[in-house]
């Protein structure tokens, strides 16, 4: 029989490998890039890559393969691609995929295997990778034959792109790579009997909810980061201006609304803002949309089903009553469930409770205005939290910031001034070493926007070295390093619980930043200094190159 494979854009008559049908389905899938790192076991995959308009992105270490394409699938609304090699180079990548796993982002990660006839025999670079990620993928396959392979990259794609969206673990082994086909058929839709994910939400507990909202005082919505990924917030926006009804959000819900709207109040959890949770532990009826109700945004879940009434909306009936057992459950994706309450009316006013919640807020600003203007007149080095007040107002309205994990995430979160730009970090896993990757996939998803990465110096030097990634390939991220030469979440955590008996979070012979700018031949800024700032600030930013900022702060700043 005839069969096609695909040749630099051209059909030629000879037969097609399961590696060809592996490039293919992901063309028929408008696949823009492959985030990954090459090894015997996936060689046949990056062979046949190069006769497509696929782009191959080589990453430096295999988690940072799935971490650029979380932050590249977050940016473009499209699943992100990770293709990597069989044994340490799937092992590497688990940390990623329980990234985006943990924040539900979309991702399909495409492993390299051994032979099939070598399976379980222990052979060199074996892992069972699908065994391995069995407890944070939302599937997995093991590919037997290469006539399949159509069949599952149609389904591996529509499962980690519906629902609550989350990675995929294709697993091929090599052999499987290199074994003709008999025919190419792509599936035009996706049937699978025991997963259908719930789209629209139900119209009783609609009602019901309306009831609820008839009798309210002081209400309050909860953005969580499934508004984002529902692509729900300009409806989550509107139901808040229309109802006139006040928000908070939790982590993964920073940029759903402008840091400035007058009906927002914040984000809630340990680190957020004391006039949000202060607003959520006095209302009287609590949406969560899209939020898991896990411990960093809800320390005490009882008490958000205290003498209040809850709603909890999301597309995860899972997730609904894990952690706190809401009056009214409503499961359904973000968007469709916002557009049905879009069309009600309400005939309710909660003119009191936003003038009480504003005067609270001003309050609470005033003072904390105090502390960072007495801390300027005090220190010797950066203000980490003017820093970043001034960083984010001074980048592009539509820029991406992309915060590491440590002090500086919760310093971003507190003072990053949201317009209408985008806010990225690893909120369920707290994984170090996000932030460069993540920027890397978000700027080759977005070439026009300007990116920022912002990290601490331990963070940094755990994805250091993608700036030869983003030297190979012209990514223009920008990268700040709050460097105070310890391990500041930790130290602080010692501080507070440990007596200040610190354990393990020196960084002494941490690098030159200088020198390691030069190595990559970045700009290179060191600022030191409030006084300097804005003049840093603007050199910075002024550019389209890649520019790293090192940006001493003391070890003893606490968040």
């Amino acid at each position: 029989m005839s069969m096609f494979y695909v040749q630099r854009g051209n059909y030629r008559d000879i037969a097609m490998t399961g590696a060809d049908a592996l490039v293919k389905s992901l063309e028929l899938e408008k696949t823009e890039y492959v985030f990954g790192y090459p090894g015997v076991a996936i060689c046949p995959f990056y062979d046949a890559i190069l006769n497509t308009h696929i782009k191959a992105i080589l990453v430096r270490e295999e988690q940072n393969a799935a971490h650029a394409a979380n932050g590249y699938a977050r940016i473009s609304g499209k699943v992100g691609v990770a293709v990597v090699t069989s044994g340490p180079g799937s092992t590497n990548i688990i940390t990623g995929i329980a990234t985006a796993f943990a924040d539900s982002i979309p991702m399909v990660v495409i492993t390299g295997q051994v032979e099939s006839r070598l399976m379980g025999s222990d052979v060199f670079q074996e892992a069972d990778i699908s065994g391995a990620c069995e407890s944070f993928v939302k599937y997995s396959y093991i590919i037997r034959k290469a006539d399949d392979i159509p069949k599952v990259v149609k389904e591996a794609f529509y499962i980690a792109s519906s629902g609550r969206k989350g990675p995929v673990l294709i697993d091929v082994p090599v052999d499987i790579q290199q074994q003709e086909i008999k025919s190419f058929h792509y599936p035009e839709e996706v049937r699978l009997r025991t997963y259908r994910p719930t789209v629209q939400g139900n119209a009783v507990q609609i009602k019901k909810l309306f009831s609820r909202l008839s009798e309210a005082k002081r209400p309050i919505l909860c953005i969580g980061g499934g508004v984002h990924l529902s692509g729900a917030v300009q409806k989550v926006k509107q139901f808040i201006e229309k109802f006139q009804i006040p928000a908070v959000c939790t982590m993964m819900g920073i940029g759903a609304m402008e840091s400035n709207h007058p009906l927002f109040f914040g984000m809630v959890g340990n680190n957020g803002k004391i006039y949000g949770n202060w607003a959520m532990n006095e209302s009287d009826l609590i949406i969560m949309a899209g939020a898991r109700v896990a411990d960093r945004s809800i320390t005490q879940p009882d008490l958000i089903t205290e003498h209040k009434v809850l709603v909890h909306i999301d597309v995860d009936p899972a997730e609904i009553g894990k952690n706190a057992g809401p009056e009214i459950p409503l499961v359904g994706d973000i968007a469709s469930v916002f557009e049905d309450f879009n069309r009600h009316e309400l005939k309710n006013s909660f003119e009191d409770w936003i003038r009480v919640l504003n005067k609270r807020k001003k309050e609470i600003e005033e003072a904390g205005l105090k502390i960072i203007l007495d801390k300027l007149k005090k220190a010797s080095l950066v203000t980490p939290e003017e820093f970043i007040y001034r960083l984010s107002i001074k980048m592009d309205k539509d820029a991406v910031y992309v915060a590491d994990v440590g002090q500086n995430q919760l310093w971003s979160c507190a003072n990053y001034q949201m317009r209408d730009g985008s806010f990225l970090t690893s909120g369920g896993m707290g994984t170090m070493g996000y932030s460069v990757p993540a920027a890397i996939g978000a700027s080759l998803a977005n070439p026009l926007r300007q990116v920022v990465a912002v990290c601490g110096d331990g963070a940094f030097q755990m994805c250091m070295m993608e700036l030869a990634t983003m030297k190979q390939f012209d990514i223009p991220v920008k990268i700040v390093v709050m460097k105070n030469n310890v391990l500041g979440l930790v130290r602080q955590y010692q501080h507070f619980f440990y007596q200040d008996r610190y354990s393990v979070t020196d960084l002494y012979g941490s690098p030159d930043l200088a020198c390691i700018a030069a190595a990559y031949d970045m700009a290179f800024i060191k600022l030191s200094d409030n006084a300097s700032m804005d003049e840093a600030l603007d050199r910075f930013l002024s550019k389209r190159e890649a520019v790293l900022m090192e940006c001493d702060i003391s070890p003893n700043e606490l968040v």
